[in-house]
């Protein structure tokens, strides 16, 4: 057994996967990677930046041992994956990616975020997360989360975090500014406040066919030539209440049979997207980055079949325009 492959199996099992379930999780990856098979990569709308068309959320490394962390970040980089997207809210993954990222910084885009709504608290948190992923800039800084009109307001307010950022990037702490966010019309507002770069938006055949939710954020951001990423690629569904959770660091349902989730994930990647963030599971992620090497677009008997399993599923945001 090659030593990556070891390494691979060794941190599989230190996750609960069995030996028997490892090619539902990517184990057909490393043949891929043997054949020198790289992942597509799409342009980030108007920075001219290259991005893999699946990127590593944080969550991925959060609790992660260092060494494993770093075994994992060789691994999907040899890939091709080159999109990094961490945050302080995402337990101690900062410290974790900074670690696994030491002496390769240059070999990838790495987007962090802030939860801080003034100027203060933002520059603050920015230059923490600078010295704990051992850089000098982001690639992309993004507010995180703006989930109300209330959350727009306060950022480009007196004193706002916007004031932080445009600081940022003159002094070249950080290249491009982004937003994420939960909400609709708050998307809808930032975009109307601000020449962003990019948004990081809730993408997902549930959303889109339940609740209509997605569609005019995209069509908006395509409009003013952001580039667009997409988070909760793999969510189903709300968890029932009472019912625990599947997947440790899913708060939703996530897609997790291979067959739904390969049409689940080129659903999004066959919408104006660069980039689809997979859930924080170790597994579900190595799956996704699996499938997105055989992306191809989504058929319209697919899209059929997909809302049809989407019908009835208790979508995990409601749309609020």
């Amino acid at each position: 057994m090659e030593r990556r492959e070891f390494l691979k199996t060794t941190f599989a099992l230190s996750l609960g996967i069995t030996s028997g379930a490892l090619d539902l999780y990517g184990e057909s990856g490393l043949s891929r990677q043997k054949l020198g098979k790289k992942l597509p990569k799409r342009t980030l709308g108007k920075t001219g930046e290259e991005l893999s068309i699946v990127g590593l959320g944080g969550v991925v490394m959060d609790k992660m041992e260092a060494s494993a962390a770093g075994e994992l970040a060789s691994e999907v980089m040899d890939l091709g994956l080159n999109y990094f997207d961490v945050a302080p809210s995402y337990g101690n993954a900062e410290i974790v990616m900074g670690e696994a990222l030491r002496g390769r910084r240059d070999k990838v885009f790495l987007a962090c975020k802030t939860l801080e709504r003034d100027r203060k608290g933002a520059l603050r948190e920015l230059h923490r997360s600078l010295k704990r992923l051992y850089t000098d800039h982001f690639d992309l800084y993004q507010f995180h989360a703006l989930s109300s009109l209330d959350d727009v307001e306060k950022i480009f307010g007196p004193d706002g975090a916007v004031e932080a950022f445009i600081k940022a990037r003159k002094e070249g702490k950080i290249r491009y500014i982004g937003f994420s966010a939960h909400s609709v019309k708050a998307a809808l507002a930032a975009m109307d406040r601000f020449d962003f770069d990019t948004i990081l938006f809730p993408i997902n055949f549930v959303l889109f066919f339940e609740e209509n939710f997605g569609p005019q954020v995209i069509a908006k951001a395509k409009q003013k030539g952001m580039g667009i990423l997409a988070i909760k690629a793999l969510a189903l569904s709300q968890i029932p209440e009472g019912q625990k959770r599947t997947f440790e660091k899913c708060w939703y349902v996530p897609v997790s049979e291979r067959d739904k989730a390969d049409k689940a994930l080129r659903f999004i990647l066959s919408q104006p997207v660069t980039a689809a963030v997979p859930p924080g599971d170790p597994g579900l992620f190595r799956m996704a980055v699996d499938l997105a090497h055989g992306f191809r677009p989504l058929t319209e008997k697919e899209k059929a079949e997909l809302r049809q399993y989407a019908s009835g599923k208790k979508p995990i945001f409601k749309l609020d325009v």
